[in-house]
């Protein structure tokens, strides 16, 4: 399965991306089938060139874009990036899991217990 991913090139600290169209199962350092694109972003303001023209092509061959890739080329404008962007729920706490709340209630108590005792009577 052929998909459409940044790979990582540049300096330390000094990342530059290329967005090439590379096999699903293929090593991420490996050679790519062809570069689309490069991304800095690094760069006042961020530095994107795209063969918009090439990625479509691609994208008509059954190459799936990454998630992040998705999310940069939905901002540049084009079309049907909805899809494959990965929607992240927070995850809700459990209504039967009450552990927790007694734990922290049997710690206020502890604290609420130890500061009338640890403070000194003043004397009359």
């Amino acid at each position: 399965m052929l998909v459409l991913r940044l790979q990582r090139t540049g300096k330390n600290k000094e990342a530059t991306y290329k967005v090439v169209v590379a096999e699903k199962s293929d090593p991420v350092k490996k050679k790519s089938l062809e570069t689309v694109g490069n991304f800095i972003p690094q760069r006042d303001p961020v530095h994107l060139v795209l063969k918009q023209d090439r990625i479509k092509y691609w994208m008509e061959k059954g190459a799936k874009p990454s998630d992040t890739l998705a999310r940069i080329l939905k901002k540049e404008g084009m079309d049907g990036m909805d899809q494959y962007i990965l929607r992240y729920t927070k995850q809700k706490k459990r209504k039967g899991d009450d552990s927790e709340t007694e734990v922290s209630e049997a710690s206020n108590a502890d604290t609420e217990a130890a500061t009338p005792e640890s403070q000194p009577e003043p004397e009359a």
